[in-house]
């Protein structure tokens, strides 16, 4: 797969993330022209460095996706400057959990909300208008396996990570026989510095590493994957 995406141009949301940087780097790799969006510029120039030669071929903006305008404007300009989009994958998310639902503020809810589900949401409205005209691209939305295995204290954001996974299959089903795919991969914990630092007593070495999940986005993504649509996968 290492001139799978040589000619295409990929769109990262929260590129800059723990998620993110490894599967802006794995499409890098694969030969795709990768454009990510990020909410600090010291992240962006974190990944820049890390990629290494790959840079010459990333570029990003700094936009938050839940604003509109300023969502609208950053595709209108990479449409403009590359002339395709072939790739959406959304990698913004958040966890709060330790709360019974009685306990849990709205405010936390909202914010679940916000970024697990508006974040996919913003993104695929953004795009998918582009990937039609095309007739062709792919979307990969990343869920969490707590959509379908509903841990205890953690209500606001298993509804979020559930409501993103329905909202991809609706999505899919409307974008049956265009050309465009849309599915969602569900990860277990993911081996990142935050997580190890909240949950220092686990074991660790049982977690998904963001280079396996980011292998997982581009397969979906590749041709071999073109008989998959509407998946919600857990990884």
């Amino acid at each position: 797969m290492l001139s799978e995406f040589e000619g295409q141009v990929a769109l990262v949301g929260g590129g800059t993330g723990a998620l993110g940087r490894a599967v802006s780097a794995s499409f890098l790799e694969a030969g795709a022209t990768v454009i990510v969006t990020y909410r600090r510029e010291s992240e962006f120039d974190t990944l820049k460095h890390a990629v290494g030669p790959g840079a010459a071929r990333l570029s990003g903006y700094g936009v938050d996706v839940m604003n509109e305008s300023g969502l609208t404007d950053a595709i209108s300009d990479l449409i403009a400057r590359h002339g395709r989009l072939d790739v959406l994958v959304n990698a913004i998310g958040g966890y709060s959990a330790g709360a019974p639902l009685w306990e849990t503020e709205t405010s936390v809810l909202e914010r679940m909300l916000s970024m697990n589900l508006h974040s996919g949401y913003r993104l695929a409205r953004a795009v998918v208008p582009t990937m039609l005209k095309q007739g062709r691209g792919a979307l990969v939305n990343v869920a969490a396996t707590a959509a379908f295995n509903h841990m205890p204290s953690a209500g606001a954001y298993v509804a979020s990570k559930a409501a993103a996974v329905a909202m991809i299959g609706s999505l899919a089903a409307d974008l049956k026989g265009s050309g465009v795919r849309a599915n969602s991969i569900c990860p277990t914990i993911i081996d990142t510095e935050a997580n190890r630092a909240a949950m220092p007593g686990a074991d660790h070495s049982a977690w998904s590493k963001p280079e396996d999940i980011a292998r997982v986005i581009l397969f979906l993504c590749s041709s071999d994957a073109r008989l998959i649509h509407g998946a919600a996968i857990p990884v």
